[in-house]
């Protein structure tokens, strides 16, 4: 069979049909009758001659099927979600040295289609992807979907139903979707459309299919070399370029730009590329996630967005009085995951969105991690009536505070009681003393017992094990791992000692910084406070930090807890590297950051490595980072590091350098 002639079938039947619009539906033909009917018989013959009939074709039964309901089907192989990310270096660590196939990403709705006898006898969507919904009755009016092939075994394709940016740009202003609003993007629309129970109103929408891959059917092990099939039983699969297996990652960053070209030419509705491994057995044997198959990953352009309705602000006190918003919206669910709360982060950014109960709102998974509100659609002006007067803890007055860069809502009532449990909480947390089983529920019923009125009364709970034993989740054994977990917390490091004690702004990475200028001792770092030592020549110490280590032990009470605190533990002198570790080598003296998640480190540990080598563990990138340790699913730090100049260490790199360092 001549390529020309697949290609033909599907030209002669776009054009028909677009004929048959202007005639009944515009009342506007702009071809005569016998120009309709010789174009109609060359149809004809060639799809005698290929075997090929689009599903939308002229020359089959007049009129669009209409039905009551869209009956559920299940994928015997399910359709999975893909792995994604938004950095070139995770496609390249996923190439591996493989062959792959780099595809556009079609942003519309996935559709099964099952053929049997050459003849389409199911289509159906993706849906939950262990089951979806019958629309075959709307197979002839998505073009691009063959209703007979000359494949007479079973084959099994499966692709994105899609509306191009032209025909979306011409149907957005007339068309509504279920809740009479105009669709906010090409993918609703045609969803809207493939799920539409009148064939007739879909083939209005211009819905078009492409396949991206067969799932049965078809003796290749190539996956190109099946879409290359499927070109010749009359579908147009996604456009995909096949690099060399060991291009350069600026080879791969090209054909990404590329493909976004070809994209934007065509008009395609695409929000990012797709990595596929050619080899199908290789494939198969990478397994799967119940989330995803392994075989492939998403490069993604920009977050996707989600619409939902506003039913309330949640205000959440923190330990230092401020009251954080939290949105509550209806649930979306996004990569899987249902999502209800979203923050908010302070009153500017809500009066900046003009938010109320009941608006539409947009949300992203912002780097596909944290729920995000991107944008109010329906805005009409702020309503204040949503900040509270009080604070919905302890129902005392909330003061709104203008002087920072952004306005905060506040409870200035010290005796709060769930800013008193946070600040437990952060006390006893992982990165400060570290007390497994002291969790908030525990917290709340020993405070409420008059148990805990400050952070040491928790080093004399066995004053009260009489009591504790015999409460409701407790018991001997129980109390005995909590209380040999405290035991534990006593034996701690200077970053934790000062992390527990929360002067403002005082993380990780600056008790760190810290405990490499004061050697590990509390004494030490207390004494230049007292001495007015200029904490902003340390690396990343500004004004703000400088004056809230000044402040806080300024306070009587602080200064009284920081001493009563230091009589109950005990804290190590942590050495800081072997010899061989610390002089001469490649990261001494410098700065280095870690992004992405590695495979031989947690953070806490790598950054304890780095600090064995006398380098800095900084968290932040900027003109004074020397390295950058990039793993999966990096974030803004690599795009940052990359455009600063900062060079860009992958783990192993990082470990073949203190391989040879040390």
């Amino acid at each position: 069979m001549h390529q020309s002639q697949v290609q033909k079938v599907r030209e002669l039947t776009a054009r028909l049909n677009q004929w048959r619009c202007e005639y009944y539906n515009l009342n506007a033909p702009t071809v005569s009758d016998a120009v309709y009917d010789r174009t109609m018989d060359e149809l004809q013959r060639l799809e005698e001659n290929t075997g090929i009939t689009m599903s939308n074709s002229p020359t089959q039964t007049v009129g669009y099927t209409v039905v009551d309901g869209l009956e559920k089907t299940a994928h015997t192989t399910p359709l999975l979600s893909l792995e994604k990310t938004k950095q070139t270096n995770d496609i390249m660590r996923f190439i591996g040295g493989h062959k792959v196939l780099l595809m556009h990403k079609l942003d519309g709705l996935t559709v099964k289609l099952e053929y049997q006898n050459g003849s389409l006898l199911r289509a159906s969507t993706r849906g939950s992807g262990d089951e979806g919904e019958v629309i075959t009755h709307n197979a002839r009016a998505i073009e691009g979907i063959p209703g007979w092939i000359p494949y007479l075994q079973k084959l099994v394709v499966v692709g994105e139903a899609y509306i191009t940016k032209p025909t979306f740009d011409r149907l957005k202003n007339t068309l509504r979707d279920s809740s009479g609003n105009p669709y906010k993007n090409a993918r609703n629309m045609a969803a809207g459309a493939v799920r539409n129970y009148d064939a007739g109103d879909c083939a209005g929408r211009g819905v078009v299919f492409s396949p991206f891959g067969v799932l049965e059917g078809m003796d290749s092990d190539s996956k190109a070399e099946r879409l290359r099939a499927l070109e010749k039983l009359g579908f147009s699969p996604c456009k995909f370029i096949m690099p060399d297996k060991n291009a350069p990652e600026k080879i791969i960053s090209n054909i990404i730009s590329n493909l976004q070209k070809i994209a934007e030419s065509d008009g395609l509705p695409i929000d990012g590329i797709v990595a596929t491994y050619d080899d199908i057995p290789f494939s198969l044997s990478c397994g799967r996630t119940g989330h995803h198959y392994k075989d492939g990953m998403a490069f993604k352009f920009e977050d996707d967005l989600y619409e939902t309705v506003l039913r309330g602000i949640e205000w959440q006190p923190s330990r230092s009085g401020e009251l954080s918003p939290v949105a509550l919206f209806d649930t979306v669910e996004i990569d899987g995951c249902e999502v209800s709360r979203a923050t908010l982060h302070n009153l500017t950014f809500i009066k900046g969105l003009d938010l109320k109960l009941g608006c539409r709102i947009l949300i992203s998974k912002r780097n596909m991690i944290i729920p995000h509100v991107e944008e109010n659609l329906d805005r009409s002006g702020f309503d204040k009536s949503i900040i509270p007067a009080v604070c919905p803890c302890c129902n005392q007055p909330a003061r709104i505070d203008t002087s920072g860069a952004a306005e905060t809502l506040h409870c200035d009532n010290a005796g709060c009681s769930t800013q008193n449990l946070r600040k437990f909480v952060h006390f006893v947390g992982k990165k400060a003393m570290d007390i497994e089983g002291l969790s908030a529920a525990t917290l709340t019923r020993f405070i409420n017992k008059d148990w805990l009125n400050d952070f040491t009364d928790i080093y004399r709970l066995d004053e009260h094990e009489a009591e504790i034993v015999v409460m409701d989740g407790f018991g001997v054994k129980s109390w005995r791992r909590l209380w040999d977990a405290i035991q534990r917390s006593r034996n701690t490091t200077f970053e934790r000692f000062v992390i527990a004690c929360d002067i403002p702004m005082i993380g990780r990475t600056a008790s760190r910084e810290l405990c490499r200028e004061f050697n590990g001792n509390p004494g030490a770092f207390e004494s230049a406070v007292v001495k007015g030592f200029d904490f902003t020549q340390l690396n990343d110490f500004g004004e703000v930090l400088h004056r809230n280590i000044c402040e806080w032990f300024t306070s009587n009470e602080n200064r009284n807890f920081w001493e009563e605190l230091k009589k109950m533990v005990n804290i190590e002198n942590k050495n800081t590297g072997t010899p061989a570790e610390t002089a001469g080598n490649l990261f001494s003296g410098k700065t280095v950051v870690v992004t992405g998640k590695l495979e031989h480190f947690t953070r806490d540990t790598i950054n304890a490595k780095i600090m064995s080598l006398n380098a800095i563990a900084g968290s932040s990138v900027s003109k004074n980072t020397d390295y950058l340790i990039c793993g999966e699913k990096a974030g803004s730090k690599l795009d940052k590091a990359r455009a600063l100049g900062i060079t860009v260490l992958s783990e192993q790199e990082f470990l073949n350098m203190v391989g040879s360092a040390a």
